[in-house]
């Protein structure tokens, strides 16, 4: 499963996470894989020698753990740590712009994460694995995409939201087509503050999901609003939830502690929507 927008600051990497948080609590053991180019994920989780490849050497040395994997198809199982009870990381590397210039001259460059990563340790040794993919085109996306065949799409309500989706939309998913099957299983607007009975820029994105038809399938349950709850919510009759994953203090706190939500807070409110999410993973696609 990968998370993926070709536009930063969207929510993909707090969504990935707790995503994968809730899948390994449904299903046993789930693996995040880092591919940000940013290592966001990893630093913030606290594996700073990780990403510098500090974490592997024996002296002053430095290992770029995903070259020895993703190009070598060195064992990946000896490059991953522990996240919290039932949820794995594999870290991002520092120098992930070198693994990515050399899979473009690589034999079958697009296909290495799949070969070297994911089917050695999928159904043996995870029940799931989920891609926290960078917010840019290129071998590492495209490897992303290939090793998992679906995506799920973070929006937040921002300037250049509507770019951020037609970009992924046309100059990821469409092309990628071109060559192998790729399913949005989602496209989930997170970090939603505002309310949506004004002209807000959360209720601008909102309408902009579930009005469109080839994007409104996607949106989950716990965001999307038919013509009849605008209708409502227009007439000041909507008496259902403010829709999407909003804004919680303790999911910022999560992130600077360096812990999934549901180890932080395991009371917020918006675990549920986490969980809806890995359950549309499991199903394959939202149902209503």
């Amino acid at each position: 499963m990968a998370f993926g927008v070709l536009k930063g600051g969207f929510g993909k990497t707090t969504t990935s996470l707790n995503t994968a948080r809730e899948l390994a609590r449904r299903n046993g053991r789930a693996l995040v894989v880092d591919l940000d180019d940013n290592g966001h994920m990893t630093l913030n989780l606290g594996f700073d020698a990780a990403y510098r490849g500090e974490a592997w050497a024996d002296s002053d040395e430095t290992i770029n753990h995903a070259g020895e994997v993703l190009l070598d198809g060195q064992n990946p199982e000896q490059y991953i740590v522990n996240v919290v009870d039932g949820l794995d990381l594999f870290p991002a590397h520092v120098d992930y712009e070198s693994v990515q210039n050399a899979l473009k001259d690589a034999t079958m460059g697009t296909t290495r994460l799949a070969k070297n990563l994911v089917e050695p340790l999928l159904g043996e040794t995870y029940d799931h694995i989920v891609i926290d993919c960078p917010a840019n085109r290129g071998k590492l996306n495209d490897n992303a995409m290939y090793a998992t065949n679906n995506i799920i799409i973070p929006l937040r309500p921002e300037n250049g939201y509507e770019s951020g989706l037609t970009n992924t939309l046309q100059r990821l998913v469409k092309e990628a087509r071109e060559y192998f099957d790729l399913n949005i299983l989602a496209i989930v607007p997170t970090d939603l503050q505002e309310r949506v009975d004004h002209q807000t820029r959360d209720r601008a994105l909102l309408e902009e999901m579930t009005k469109r038809e080839h994007v409104a399938q996607h949106v989950p349950n716990f965001a999307y609003l038919s013509e009849d709850d605008w209708a409502a919510i227009d007439a000041g009759e909507y008496d259902g939830s403010l829709p999407g994953i909003r804004h919680r203090r303790s999911i910022d706190a999560a992130h600077s502690a360096g812990l999934p939500l549901r180890d932080y807070d395991p009371d917020c409110d918006q675990l549920a929507h986490y969980a809806e999410l890995a359950e549309i993973v499991e199903r394959g696609e939202v149902a209503r």
